[in-house]
């Protein structure tokens, strides 16, 4: 690219920095140190600043580059990722949303404990909410090095390498300084952001085609290579039994997983009460689904106009695909509008992922401090002490994510994510649906649904190709490939509803009937809710 591309792109998105700094700062500077402002902002945001910020969390990287590229690559198969990311919000909204507010106060831990032995459960809870979120974090990171490496034309490795450093630098100052009520307004300038690009990139496409649908989608086909291939069902996922099974084992993941992230979990106890909780759902719901039905549009459009083979040039996952449609829509590389156009596409995506990344950051952090070193260490520990433990944590966790987000750059961001989801599902989805509606659940059958999950989702990703023995591996040289799925959720998921059921029926504790009593009460009604 050329130095006008990288000289107003960065321009751009320094100016987003700044104004997001700008935000912490001043938030830092009225928060009051309380664990309630710190992890939930004081629960004062509206359902629509609430819904607003979701959508924010929600529309990641994996989104915005992730999924188009794949549906540039691949067509129709690109396009199960959008559409699980979307229905799985019915779930979210009719089972999680408002029982979750009623029942917790700051994380997943909490609605679980509420009826159970709080150390066990908050030990294993804990340990897999910091699973997950590290996990998507990767993908965010694998972003960050994608747009840089398309900024900078591959001239330095060590480019991509400084700016995921900063990236985790930035994210970390974020949440340190200003919780989560500078996260949440980051999330929702974020997302007007990303909205508002998404919308002008959506219109230059349709007016390429003088609005013209079929035109686009049978243009995108030629340039494929593939025909109408491209369009129908199979390109990806139906080459063989096992690719099949791997769309299964896609979807149950994606459409379970989101009501078990950590992050969007603790964005309903930012708002007062479980009927504002319900009214976010919903107006992330509008909000996601006009973005998801946009992606539509930029991905075969990636395809009609870039063409898919200079996509996969330019990054093999096609992670650059909306950048490079951006710069064509615009007038080409070396035109004015070319660059512009590229420049704020870019600085919106920085801005995306930055915005993520701090959300994901401080859901893990809090885990770490509410749920685990509150639990092991000091039990009694004061709330101020927690905050500090949680702002330490965020820097570790920035660690670990910028050091595997530079392992797996070369991957495609929508998969990372991907896995992610099934980790969340396999291990949060199963003991949260027994908390809330199993009568007789107990501890064992907790802490077993959560292990029986999380084991074999991450043993099952390490002993698939994801990890060795294909070419697009993490580590390509060796091959200790067992299992032929990429996406484990068709085994785990179920792993970790058996696992609860079994460690439920096997435990001699006795459920204690007034404390579920009292739960479903105050997830029902909010009698009680915090």
């Amino acid at each position: 690219m050329t130095g006008d591309h990288q000289t107003l792109a960065l321009l751009l998105f320094s100016v987003f920095v700044a104004v997001t700094l700008g935000i912490t700062t001043w938030v830092s500077r009225r928060r009051h140190g309380s664990a309630e402002e710190f992890y939930a902002g004081g629960r004062l945001f509206s359902p629509m600043e609430n819904g607003f910020a979701i959508a924010g969390d929600y529309m990641s990287a994996a989104s915005f580059l992730g999924v188009t590229g794949l549906i540039a690559l691949f067509g129709y198969d690109g396009l199960l990722y959008a559409v699980g990311f979307l229905v799985a919000w019915l779930v979210v909204l009719f089972l999680v949303a408002e029982l979750v507010r009623n029942c917790g106060r700051f994380t997943l831990a909490d609605v679980i404990a509420a009826r159970m032995s709080e150390r066990p459960v908050r030990i294993a809870v804990g340990t897999s909410s910091v699973t997950v979120s590290v996990l998507y974090l990767v993908a965010q990171m694998v972003g960050a090095g994608s747009l840089v490496a398309l900024l900078l034309g591959r001239t330095s490795e060590s480019a991509q390498a400084w700016t995921v450093i900063g990236v985790g630098a930035l994210m970390v100052v974020y949440v340190s300084l200003g919780g989560m009520r500078a996260t949440t307004w980051i999330q929702i300038v974020k997302a007007v952001l990303l909205l508002s690009g998404t919308v002008a990139l959506t219109v230059l496409v349709l007016l390429r085609f003088h609005g013209d649908v079929d035109r686009l989608l049978f243009t995108a086909a030629e340039r494929s290579g593939h025909g109408r291939a491209f369009l129908a069902p199979g390109l990806r996922y139906g080459g063989s039994w096992s690719a099949r099974l791997d769309f299964i084992s896609l979807g149950l993941a994606l459409v379970l997983g989101t009501a078990g992230l950590p992050h969007i979990l603790s964005r309903f106890y930012t708002v007062p009460t479980a009927r504002a909780a319900r009214r976010s759902v919903v107006w992330s719901i509008g909000l996601i689904g006009s973005f998801y039905l946009m992606t539509f549009v930029l991905g075969f459009g990636a395809a009609a106009v870039v063409g898919p083979d200079a996509v996969r040039a330019s990054n093999e996952s096609g992670n650059t695909a909306v950048p490079l449609l951006a710069l064509d829509l615009g007038g080409g590389p070396g035109s004015t509008g070319g660059t512009v156009l590229f420049a704020i596409v870019a600085a919106v995506a920085f801005a995306t992922i930055l915005a993520v990344v701090a959300g994901i950051t401080l859901a893990s952090s809090a885990s770490v401090a509410h749920d685990l070193y509150a639990t092991l260490r000091r039990p009694h520990a004061k709330h101020r002490s927690e905050v500090a433990v949680a702002r330490t944590a965020a820097v570790g966790i920035g660690v670990v994510a910028i050091a595997l987000g530079l392992l797996a750059r070369d991957m495609n961001v929508a998969f990372l994510v991907g896995l992610a989801f099934a980790v969340a599902a396999s291990a949060n989805l199963p003991v949260l649906l027994y908390s809330l509606f199993w009568r007789n659940f107990t501890t064992r059958g907790a802490v077993w649904a959560v292990y029986g999950g999380l084991v074999p989702a991450l043993a099952l990703v390490v002993l698939s190709p994801v990890v060795s023995g294909s070419a697009g591996a993490l580590f390509p040289g060796v091959d200790f490939q067992y299992f032929p799925l990429q996406n484990p959720g068709i085994v785990s998921v179920p792993l970790g509803f058996l696992a609860g059921w079994l460690g439920t029926v096997t435990s001699d504790e006795v459920p204690d009937e007034a404390r579920h009593a009292e739960t479903e009460v105050r997830s029902l009604t909010g009698a009680g809710a915090v």
